[in-house]
């Protein structure tokens, strides 16, 4: 890719992300993330189809970040030991006010769906590495969709409740609950 188009879309990301945390994303226009990328407006045309498919791209690139950052010590397997969850915990800890900002985004669920998603994936693979419990396909997937969709929720608790406990105790409990929930499983 051109360096000047990555570097055209970096800015323009960064753009959004930063307004974002300034003010509400139903509120933000294209011309207000034009100029604080320093690029016209067709500019930020050229790249995405508009602001919604911006925060598309804009999550799946924090996502994507997310997921190198939580795949970094246990490469084979996510979740084998609750070491890449604490990174992952800990990586959403140090961007609290962003995750925070895309969550709360009204009428657009995608940031919520796409880290359930990301959940739901890294369980799966957990479940599939453990072939000694006695899951058929639709229960695993039942049991993936269940605490996917929990862990999120849990952060979002953990955001709405002002982070009352580290990123650490968060993640221990979590993790009790995951080997609860697999060996009941």
């Amino acid at each position: 890719m051109d360096r000047r188009i990555k570097k055209n879309q970096t800015a323009i990301m960064h753009a959004l992300l930063q307004l974002i945390l300034e003010k509400e994303f139903e509120k933000i226009t294209i011309n207000e993330i034009a100029e604080r990328a320093d690029v016209n407006r067709g500019t930020v045309y050229s790249h995405y189809a508009d602001k919604y498919d911006l925060l598309d791209k804009c999550i799946e690139d924090q996502l994507r970040h997310l997921m190198e950052t939580c795949y970094a010590i246990d490469a084979a397997e996510p979740f084998q030991t609750k070491a890449p969850l604490l990174l992952t915990i800990k990586e959403i800890e140090i961007n609290a006010r962003l995750y925070k900002a895309l969550l709360r985004i009204k009428d657009v669920p995608s940031f919520r769906i796409h880290l359930s998603s990301m959940m739901n994936k890294q369980i799966m693979a957990q479940l599939k590495a453990n072939s000694h419990l006695c899951l058929d396909d639709l229960g695993q997937s039942i049991f993936a969709q269940f605490m996917s969709s929990a862990i999120v929720g849990v952060i979002e608790w953990w955001f709405a409740q002002s982070m009352p406990c580290s990123a650490e105790e968060l993640t221990d409990r979590l993790w009790s609950l995951l080997e609860m929930n697999l060996m009941t499983g």
